[in-house]
């Protein structure tokens, strides 16, 4: 990502640009993240593999969000000047040479027999579904609930802990992002600013394994999410949630995905026994969720919010099925073509295919009959019982390709729907709770004054 440039997730231009994140979508189910690399001093082009093809980036660069790729046949690569100077003496095709290798044209490809893709700008979903697994993920149905039953919204500070693999990370910094940070401003402090209005939202994002903090930490410099996002490589059991610097994050929201929340919650709470800094947000109430497998976890968890003073605490399993609709095409007319029921729709086209049948029948003892007497072969067609002749079926078959040319066929058929068979999130419980303000009876008294 360029330093000093906005997020393709905050904030995206029309068109596709070099050194930044893009996806690649093969079909529903399969995206490819690609950092989009463009050609620098004669270097070579980066070249995208997949299953349905290759797709050089340069064919990439610069296109509107949404375009259709043709696949490239990279090994049929020409030059667009070699056949020009085919013919010229060797001192003036080494120049032509010299002039190619300095990288003045770009490489020009041959388009792919087949195969295509589709260039999609990121989103918290589409990143959700490709990005690289590194633990279990939080997937979008989990976490578009959670962040809307926390009210997480522009400005907030979101403490999160167990980042995992980013799911989480980058739909939050989304729902709190407000508009890029003022640089150099030194009244604003861990996301907080003196006046509400200066107050910009941020992420800040705790990981105990070492190695999926530092990739989470390249994919938010990669993805420009570096402004809003700050992941510390931290054991939060141990050690809290203050910043690398001892201040507080001053957290509005948090959400919990630890095998043990209850240890961390612990850490949680208005005036620390240690006496250090709180992590909490003094001037509000915090809502925070834990995110648990296990039912015997909730009980942990929700004891220890109990004991600690959390309030207006509820527990909810999610379980989201993704429902395909499609039109059901049953009928005869239909054979021949995919992704249809060439069956009978309904008795009166049953029937008419049996008397089809039946004619054909007919004729073939008939033609039997009459080639045992005469001895040669009858070339007469089968007819209906009112003369006219039944159509063969190759015949039937180029007709109802002819007619599918101008046949309106996603405006026919029922409507119907099928249910997802498998759940496309975790087995999982989420335990959310509101930590009221701390107040006191100098903050009675002032009010009362007012």
């Amino acid at each position: 990502m360029v330093p000093g440039k906005l997020s393709p997730f905050l904030e995206r231009a029309d068109k596709t640009q070099a050194e930044s994140l893009a996806i690649v979508s093969l079909k529903r189910d399969q995206q490819v993240p690609v950092i989009l690399r463009d050609l620098a001093h004669g270097s070579k082009d980066t070249i995208t593999n997949t299953r349905f093809g290759s797709f050089p980036h340069s064919t990439l660069l610069g296109k509107p969000w949404g375009s259709q790729i043709m696949a490239t046949n990279v090994n049929a690569k020409e030059t667009r000047k070699g056949k020009k100077r085919k013919r010229e003496d060797d001192s003036e095709e080494a120049q032509g040479d010299a002039d190619d290798d300095g990288g003045a044209l770009p490489p020009a490809y041959e388009a792919a027999s087949r195969g295509f893709a589709h260039i999609l700008p990121p989103t918290p979903e589409l990143w959700t579904v490709s990005l690289p697994h590194r633990t279990q993920v939080v997937y979008t149905p989990d976490y578009s609930f959670v962040l809307q039953k926390l009210k997480a919204g522009p400005g907030d500070s979101l403490v999160e802990a167990g980042a995992g693999s980013g799911s989480f990370t980058h739909a939050s910094a989304r729902a709190v992002f407000n508009g890029p940070s003022p640089g150099g401003d030194r009244n604003v402090t861990n996301g907080h600013a003196a006046k509400k209005r200066q107050r910009h939202g941020k992420v800040y994002s705790f990981e105990y394994h070492e190695p999926r903090a530092r990739q989470l930490q390249r994919e938010v410099i990669e993805h420009g999410l570096d402004a809003v996002v700050t992941v510390t490589h931290r054991d939060v059991y141990e050690r809290g949630f203050l910043l690398e610097d001892g201040t507080s994050p001053e957290a509005d929201v948090v959400f919990l995905d630890l095998p043990e929340p209850h240890k961390a919650l612990e850490r949680l709470v208005r005036s620390p026994p240690d006496g250090s800094a709180s992590p909490l947000n003094p001037h509000g109430p915090v809502r925070l969720c834990a995110f648990s497998p296990c039912i015997e976890q909730v009980q942990q968890t929700v004891e220890a919010m109990r004991r600690l003073g959390w309030v207006e605490i509820s527990t909810f399993e999610l379980q989201h099925r993704r429902l395909d609709v499609r039109r059901d095409l049953v009928s005869l007319k239909y054979e021949g073509l995919r992704g249809v029921n060439a069956t009978a729709a309904n008795v009166e086209e049953a029937m008419t295919k049996l008397k089809e049948l039946e004619a054909k029948i007919a004729q073939f003892h008939e033609t039997s009959k009459q080639e045992q007497t005469d001895g040669e072969k009858a070339g007469k067609p089968a007819r209906k019982q009112d003369g006219s002749a039944v159509e063969t079926k190759q015949e039937r078959l180029n007709r109802i390709k002819e007619e599918d040319k101008t046949r309106k066929v996603w405006r026919e058929g029922r409507l119907v729907h099928r249910t997802e068979p498998d759940l496309k999130t975790h087995t999982s419980y989420l335990t959310f709770a509101i930590l009221p303000q701390a107040w006191n009876e100098g903050d009675e008294r002032g009010i009362l004054h007012q």
